[in-house]
């Protein structure tokens, strides 16, 4: 089956590490065969991946782009993978499971967007982590 993307205007994708970038009107690509794609807000500059999830992320996103490192990336993603399976309680760490299933099947969109819920969950807790510190650096 073949999978329909609609480009917002100027938004950009990646295809096999090729960069498209769409015009300024809305269009629809239908890719009819297996590609390696991510759309353009979907990837991480490497200097926001600066937590645990995001690191992690960020070697995933690199799999995706750069067939050539995947082989060495497997088990460094992996290993990270399992050293977040401790820290987050089951509701959340079952998108870890998810997120290193795919990357067994080296299907490295889906474990990226496993992720997602808990880059997130995440962010919520730094972000309380610091109202702390702020608040008893105030007292």
């Amino acid at each position: 089956m073949a999978l329909r993307l609609t480009l917002k205007p100027n938004e950009k994708i990646v295809i096999n590490g090729c960069v498209i970038r769409n015009a300024d009107r809305r269009q629809l690509l239908t890719i009819e065969n297996h590609a390696d794609i991510v759309r353009g807000v979907d990837l991480l500059d490497e200097d926001e991946a600066g937590s645990p999830v995001k690191n992690v992320y960020f070697f995933i996103q690199t799999a995706l782009l750069n067939p050539s490192v995947r082989k060495e990336l497997r088990p460094v993603i992996q290993k990270d993978l399992a050293a977040l399976v401790p820290i987050f309680h089951e509701e959340i760490g079952i998108h870890i499971f998810e997120a290193a299933n795919h990357v067994s099947c080296a299907d490295y969109y889906k474990a990226m967007r496993a992720l997602r819920p808990l880059i997130k969950y995440e962010s919520r807790l730094l972000d309380m982590i610091k109202e702390r510190e702020t608040a008893t650096a105030a007292e």
